[in-house]
């Protein structure tokens, strides 16, 4: 079992309080202009799209074979730890310590996903915890559902869709060239994944172990901001609406305890009952028990 490092720090607000302690005391808040009903984001809108539209092929009875449809399971199984312990648990709030390879492999990981590149993932979750479900969150579903769930990343946000601006968030990654090389080339992994995919089984491998694989992903994650903020129970008295929904848990890997999540932030554990289960949290446990992770982050009431 993990051994529980500092556990006041479920008493922080989130864990970039800790990241960027360095930074001077008037430094602003973090802020996004994003806004419903504001200029479209093109780019991310098509592709979004476009990869919904593709993965209805998978209904085409020439794009099925089990085999495809076992490689997507598999590799969602894998690649979803990149999101949610590598891109969530690790760089975003440094729940746990692990070696700089490790890190670089998570890191690869999340990229699959395709759900932005690891700096402006972290940055936009950083924002998320500083004002959550107040006017500068990125994607509170008190400007609707379906805001929450889709539609704030069909919105231009000029805080957060320049390098150079949401960096400025993340300066510990910023400042790390592995991660900035990710960031860079996010997008091409997908294509290096399609080509290793075709030549393991065709087409078929390639419409479910990317494009199906995708949506599943992004709706996960997406149900985490948007279900989670709005059905569920509460555990514990936050300042936002977070609820832990017992069937996004199961969709994300342990992400819709969230609830707990926001009251303890840095908690590399999500689940803090017996029965919530936390898959993330089994993956963790287990790196740590073969000496992979180290300095694992629990609040007290989770030492069980």
């Amino acid at each position: 079992m993990p051994s529980i490092v500092d556990p006041s720090v479920a008493a922080q607000p989130a864990s970039y309080a800790v990241l960027e302690s360095a930074e001077p005391a008037s430094r602003p808040l973090l802020q996004s202009s994003r806004k419903a009903g504001g200029r479209p984001n093109w780019g991310p809108m098509f592709g979004i799209i476009g990869i919904h539209l593709a993965a209805l092929l998978a209904f085409w009875p020439a794009m099925f074979t089990w085999k495809a449809l076992l490689t997507a399971l598999a590799l969602q199984a894998v690649c979803g730890m990149g999101i949610t312990i590598g891109f969530h648990r690790l760089l975003t709030h440094r729940s746990f310590r692990c070696s700089k390879g490790l890190e670089y492999i998570l890191t690869l990981l999340g990229c699959l996903n395709l759900q932005g590149g690891p700096i402006k993932w972290t940055a936009t979750h950083r924002l998320h915890h500083q004002h959550s479900d107040d006017e500068q969150d990125p994607h509170s579903p008190r400007h609707g559902f379906f805001w929450s769930h889709v539609l704030w990343c069909f919105t231009y946000d000029p805080s957060f869709d320049d390098y150079d601006q949401y960096s400025r968030y993340a300066k510990d990654l910023a400042r790390d060239r592995g991660q900035v090389f990710f960031e860079r080339t996010t997008v091409y992994w997908q294509f290096v994944l399609a080509a290793a995919l075709y030549l393991w089984g065709g087409w078929p491998c390639v419409i479910w172990g990317i494009f199906v694989r995708l949506v599943y992903v992004y709706h996960a994650t997406w149900f985490v901001n948007s279900a989670s903020h709005t059905w569920g129970y509460r555990t514990y008295e936050t300042s936002d609406v977070s609820r832990n929904l017992w069937w996004v848990a199961l969709l994300s890997f342990g992400e819709g305890w969230h609830n707990n999540h926001h009251a303890f932030p840095r908690s590399a554990r999500h689940g803090l009952q017996r029965w919530e289960v936390d898959v993330s949290w089994l993956v963790i446990r287990a790196l740590s028990a073969v000496g992979l992770v180290r300095d694992v982050h629990l609040p007290d009431n989770a030492r069980a």
